[in-house]
């Protein structure tokens, strides 16, 4: 068995997207260990395929080279014969460098690709195409597939073609990305937080920036849509999403705030058990859709050809507008008209099919 370090990237959406690279790998028998920051290791222990997770603490943006060092210092000598580097710059990969694993794959990125052994240039053509293209709305509300976003591939695919070295071929198709949290233990979580077995989560925060966000009236008014329709409601997120969703619970009686209130392993294990989720472009809302739970994805700045949820139980919503997508943090034009015109309205239709559709029957 070939035993491999595989480097995660730094924020939680990429990292559920490198979960096809990692079910690739464990399917023709590789042992994966992995190294996260601790706001990544909690997604990292959800994942099929990992066989162990090393936290590392690293500072945003330092070289922490001795800490770096530290950490490398018992991988030598392990039997790791392979690391998988998902990060572009150089600081990722001094740990398996230091760590003396021989073989370092990863994509060029920051100088020159120095210190690795197998180098991908990220603008070569995809290699492996997504098991479903996501869906995306058009201004006329009609949901029709769309092309790769041009310079942009989709992450899973730019991830999942890391495995193709030594000679492996090429898979015609690369597996959703999957979590997966015990039933006991994400009804063990739910009842701890009081939250009943039929209840909705929002997640209305984006670590990029508001012009990712949905307006928060627009979570409110689908709020009361499903307390209407029979279902709790809670808002999940970090301590900065906490006024957002303080004005959501108070615009929407009855919800719950649990923004700032749960780490994020407990986030993960409340996302295993709720009916469906509502989510900006976000973190968590690839661990919902990765969950299998049915979730809509509401997007604005950024490109759901990019950096879809996965496919399991999912919709995107995305008007497409001729100034969308921007990939800015705050709207260029100050109208956010590309988040501001997708309705509650359209929104609670979405999910209310997806969790109909997963429903058993």
């Amino acid at each position: 068995m070939t035993r491999v370090l595989l480097i995660a990237p730094q924020w939680i959406g990429d990292a559920v997207m490198a979960q096809p690279l990692v079910a690739l790998l464990a399917a023709r028998g590789e042992q994966i260990s992995a190294i996260g920051l601790p706001g990544v290791a909690p997604v990292l222990r959800a994942m099929p395929g990992v066989s162990e997770v090393i936290e590392a603490p690293f500072a945003h943006g330092q070289l922490d080279f001795a800490l770096r060092r530290r950490i490398a210092k018992p991988l030598r000598g392990a039997g790791f014969q392979r690391a998988y580097i998902l990060g572009n710059n150089l600081k990722s990969r001094l740990v398996p460098w230091l760590a003396r694993i021989p073989q370092r794959i990863g994509y060029t990125g920051e100088a020159r690709g120095l210190l690795l052994t197998d180098r991908f240039e990220a603008d070569e053509p995809a290699r492996v195409r997504a098991a479903s293209e996501p869906m995306a709305l058009s201004p006329v509300s009609c949901r029709v597939p769309r092309p790769q976003s041009q310079g942009r591939p989709d992450m899973r695919e730019h991830y999942a073609a890391l495995a193709q070295v030594d000679g492996a071929s090429s898979p015609v198709s690369i597996p959703e990305p999957t979590l997966h949290i015990s039933p006991d233990e994400a009804e063990a979580v739910r009842r701890r937080f009081g939250l009943p077995p039929r209840w909705i989560a929002l997640c209305p925060g984006a670590e990029y920036g508001p012009a990712k966000q949905w307006p928060v009236a627009h979570y409110a008014a689908l709020a009361i849509q499903a307390r209407q329709a029979g279902y709790a409601v809670a808002v999940l997120g970090a301590p900065r999403d906490a006024a957002a969703g303080a004005e959501i619970a108070t615009q929407a009686p009855g919800s719950v705030n649990l923004c700032g209130a749960t780490r994020l392993a407990d986030a993960i294990a409340l996302l295993a058990s709720c009916s469906g989720a509502v989510s900006n472009d976000s973190g968590l809302m690839h661990v919902a859709a990765a969950l299998q739970r049915p979730t809509v994805g509401v997007y604005g700045s950024t490109d759901p050809r990019h950096t879809p949820p996965a496919a399991h139980h999912s919709a995107t919503l995305w008007l497409h507008l001729d100034c969308s997508p921007c990939f800015q943090r705050t709207c260029p034009l100050g109208h956010l008209d590309c988040l501001k015109h997708i309705s509650p309205d359209a929104v609670w239709c979405e999910l209310a099919r997806l969790m109909s559709a997963a429903a058993p029957h």
